[in-house]
């Protein structure tokens, strides 16, 4: 006989975070039902993370453990878990994070109530005993909207500067045929990139406010803590990210606001290369450079032009050259 197909897959990637697993897990046993399924993907841990989980199956309901015999990074451990699941719907959540009693049967009130492709939701982060609420940045709540009003405009902070893909859930069909999988030659940044694929993708969301996901920062193994060059694939994340936008029926309407999210990375990046490690930070500048050039030019003056006066200096600073044409050619 089938098994029911789950309402929920709940896909938690987990690679050396022996110290905070057991809470995570423990909070997907409070979340656990019936109805909803976990994948857990251990990414090739070294540390006891492996044993926890094997544990884990055993006492979490309707739980799959998906290993990876190579460490394969974050996108791809998302993807393997994207390609277990069976649930109408999916959500993600990291392996040192947690829920809140609840937390699901939440969400999934929230995706069925709402009935769109997507539900986004606030957050709380924790760095030690400190706890931030962390709101997602849209305009209207607990209402259905067009998935490409949460990208522009440029000026402002939208949904795709909010590129927590676990403070959401999806339905299954946004991923049917291959789709809206993580692109696994990225280090860091494929979360941002993924964001703005769902936004381009998707037709409708909505955002609601829910606090029952707790997201542990400052935790040393966090590739947002390593200074080496894994940082630097946020330029070849911004650059299939601005590709994607050229390639749309919409460029012109997005075009802005991708131009201006890439240089904002740029700026924060550059502002703070003395925590890279040095080779790194000169590849930074390099790459930086580079990046700056291949941007649609007459869309980066504007937005140099808009931007507050430190950034944009140092980010003209950087900015190539442009060899003047001389006298007499053509345009």
């Amino acid at each position: 006989m089938p098994r029911q197909t789950p309402r929920l897959s709940v896909i938690v990637p987990f690679h050396n975070v022996q110290e905070f697993a057991p809470d995570t897990i423990r909070s997907l046993v409070r979340n656990a039902g019936p109805d909803r399924e976990f994948i857990l993907v251990d990414d090739r841990s070294t540390d006891a993370t492996g044993e926890i989980l094997d544990r884990a199956v055993a006492e979490l309901p309707n739980a799959t453990l998906v290993r990876h015999e190579t460490n394969q990074g974050i996108a791809r451990a998302r993807n393997s878990g994207i390609d277990a699941a069976r649930g109408a719907y999916l959500t993600f959540l990291d392996g040192d994070d947690w829920y809140g009693p609840g937390q699901l049967d939440d969400m999934l009130r929230a995706a069925e109530t709402l009935d769109v492709d997507f539900v986004r939701f606030d957050h709380v982060q924790v760095n030690g005993r400190k706890r931030t609420v962390k709101r997602a940045p849209a305009r209207v709540r607990d209402t259905a909207m067009a998935a490409r009003d949460g990208i522009a405009p440029a000026d402002l902070e939208t949904m795709v500067d909010y590129p927590f893909v676990w403070a959401g859930i999806y339905r299954r069909a946004l991923f049917d045929d291959g789709r809206m999988r993580f692109a696994p030659d990225l280090r860091t940044a494929e979360d941002r990139l993924w964001t703005w694929h769902l936004h381009l993708t998707a037709e409708t969301f909505a955002v609601t406010g829910l606090l029952g996901t707790f997201y542990r920062r400052g935790v040393t193994t966090s590739l947002t803590q390593i200074r080496d060059d894994r940082q630097l694939d946020f330029i070849p994340a911004h650059d299939q990210m601005l590709q994607a936008v050229l390639a749309d029926p919409e460029a012109d309407r997005f075009l802005p606001k991708a131009v201006r999210t890439y240089c904002a990375l740029i700026a924060f990046h550059a502002t703070n290369a003395d925590r890279y490690e040095s080779a790194a930070a000169r590849r930074l500048k390099q790459a930086s450079a580079e990046a700056l050039g291949r941007m649609p030019q007459d869309v980066l003056d504007r937005t140099l032009d808009e931007m507050d006066e430190e950034r944009a200096r140092l980010l003209r600073r950087l900015r190539p050259r442009r060899t003047a044409r001389p006298a007499g050619k053509a345009a």
